[in-house]
């Protein structure tokens, strides 16, 4: 046999081998991040997550997992915490439960509208709050995802309009007490029910009555179990894009740079959506026979603040906040 050809079909065989080595090990170079939400597959934010994946693809592979499928609502920022996943939708009520300086974000009537909540997490004050999440709790919080203002849907035909219109009213309401807290500042008798549970609730009397934007209420058809919408608005319904430090930190500049401009085109996606939809979703539903109004603002306002500020929750508030908040 010829010894110039062996050599050669061996270092070809060898350099096909390696070949073969390279394309997984390539694979394995570009990391995969886990992130969870509690929203469904046919939600706006899906389509922000799936944006936000195209976004990033060049340097990682987004894995997502929709309707709490891999981590139950309120349990992802622990499982970030114990690295057991990378990125996630996180309640600002969650953060409040470790970072009490936190609660004043998820206070009602703080927020005006989508604008004013990315005016604040833009802000000085705005980084001082990212910072401390990210100091105490690991995760570096990319944006606010806004979903909708917080209206205020009822089975029952009893006309709101104050306060002390929703007494007595089984309003559901997240488990937590900062989400607790939030129904009592309603003037209603707050119940603590899962999300996914909210429909046979409504329907069968359980409760009288749950609070979400309004594009939640058309994706869970809660609407086909209510007979008005109290335009309350009495909370900028948003969540965090976040990702662990550990994984944050693990980029290279660029890096970070790219992926929060690929955050920040996603969420900006996603937010400009929701309020496409909500003026669109005020004319279905009255299409539908809801019966929809305004109630007294300035009372439900002057009520839930005085509830906030005489409450423990309020100790915990950097002074001046709501001053600060207020000026943006």
């Amino acid at each position: 046999m010829n010894l110039a050809l062996t050599r050669r079909h061996l270092i070809g065989a060898t350099m096909l081998a390696a070949a073969a080595l390279a394309v997984p090990a390539l694979a394995q170079d570009k990391p995969t991040l886990k992130f969870s939400a509690v929203f469904s597959e046919q939600d706006i934010r899906a389509e922000m997550t799936k944006m936000l994946a195209e976004g990033i693809k060049g340097d990682f592979t987004l894995e997502p997992y929709y309707g709490g499928n891999l981590f139950k609502q309120g349990t992802e920022l622990v499982a970030i915490q114990r690295g057991n996943l990378q990125m996630g939708n996180i309640a600002p009520q969650d953060i409040s439960k470790q970072i009490p300086e936190w609660s004043v974000l998820t206070s009602a009537y703080l927020f005006r509208d989508a604008a004013h909540l990315s005016a604040f997490f833009n802000s000085e004050v705005g980084a001082e709050f990212k910072k401390m999440a990210e100091d105490q709790l690991g995760i570096h919080i990319l944006g606010p995802t806004y979903f909708g203002a917080r209206q205020v849907g009822l089975k029952p035909e009893k006309k709101i309009a104050t306060p002390q219109d929703m007494a007595g009213i089984k309003l559901r309401m997240p488990g937590g007490d900062a989400w607790q807290f939030l129904g009592e500042a309603l003037g209603a008798n707050p119940v603590p029910v899962a999300y996914a549970e909210v429909y046979t609730a409504l329907q069968t009397g359980a409760i009288d009555g749950q609070d979400n934007p309004l594009p939640n209420v058309k994706n869970m058809k809660f609407y086909e179990v209510m007979s008005q919408i109290v335009m309350t608005s009495h909370l900028i319904g948003y969540d965090l894009l976040v990702i662990s430090k550990e994984a944050w930190n693990a980029m290279t500049p660029e890096q970070q740079q790219a992926f929060q401009a690929a955050a920040d085109k996603a969420m900006k996606f996603s937010e400009d959506k929701h309020v496409e939809q909500e003026k669109a979703l005020l004319e279905e539903f009255k299409a539908a026979g809801l019966q929809i109004y305004e109630p007294d603002i300035e009372a439900f306002r002057k009520f839930a603040q005085e509830k906030y500020l005489n409450s423990d929750l309020a100790k915990s508030w950097p002074e001046g906040i709501l001053e600060k908040v207020a000026g943006l």
